[in-house]
């Protein structure tokens, strides 16, 4: 009984698949393929591209029922560019909000450090998938509640460097991309093209970094409680 109570609580599984399918590819379809005047036109096709972002996140947020800060910043996102695109303001004013998210994130990471609840902590000690009553019990034991915090602290470091590495990236690729006149057919295409590149030259290497930043934090968590890495996350229900 207490396994199917689990069992049902628990948030289904993303599936990246569709999460690419609706964040990346079909955006990219609308505006390079749709953007002429003879199928949907300039401003109806970045009114569509967007739609299906939001949309995703909208349903990604009635299934789990609470907020995820990376997903809610990626709407905010989603909206500024169609915002900026539809008003046909300046490319420089995409690349400078593409680089200003991450860049923001990257900031409040170590500012956090300050606070009674850093920002690695939800970005990489999610309480749904670190087992931290066992972690706590650990380093009380061994008393290596102070190298905890110093590793935390560099670990946050780490995870600030993927932010600022996207946030380069993004300037870049956005500043690299978009040259054509806003409202234009060229325009969108570029737009489009800009969403399709975001994964393999924006998210693929900060993934990397952040992925890096993981696998430090487990090896040292693993070193100051002696737990193993079964001990350290929660254990998974059996379907």
């Amino acid at each position: 009984m207490a396994h199917n109570q689990a069992t049902t609580s628990s948030p289904p599984r993303e599936n990246m698949l569709i999460n690419l399918l609706f964040n990346i590819a079909l955006p990219t379809l609308v505006l390079t393929k749709l953007s002429d005047p003879d199928y949907l036109g300039i401003k109806l096709a970045i009114g569509v591209a967007i739609a299906f972002p939001i949309g995703y996140g909208l349903r990604d947020f009635a299934l789990r029922g609470r907020v995820n800060l990376i997903s809610a910043l990626g709407l905010v996102s989603v909206l500024l560019t169609g915002g900026f695109s539809l008003f046909e303001l300046a490319a420089k004013y995409i690349a400078i909000k593409e680089a200003a998210i991450p860049l923001l994130l990257g900031v409040a990471t170590i500012a956090s450090l300050r606070t009674s609840q850093p920002l690695v902590n939800t970005f990489l000690l999610n309480d749904s998938i670190i087992n931290r009553p066992a972690i706590e019990r650990a380093l009380a034991a061994n008393g290596t509640g102070r190298d905890f915090e110093r590793l935390l602290i560099k670990a946050s470091w780490l995870l600030a460097s993927s932010f600022l590495l996207s946030s380069l990236l993004n300037y870049g690729l956005a500043t690299y991309l978009l040259v054509a006149e806003p409202g234009t057919v060229a325009f969108n295409e570029q737009l489009g093209k800009m969403t399709a590149l975001s994964f393999p030259v924006i998210a693929l290497p900060a993934t990397l970094v952040l992925t890096a930043a993981l696998f430090y934090l487990f090896k040292g968590i693993g070193q100051l409680t002696g737990l193993s890495f079964e001990q350290i996350i929660h254990p998974q229900p059996a379907k």
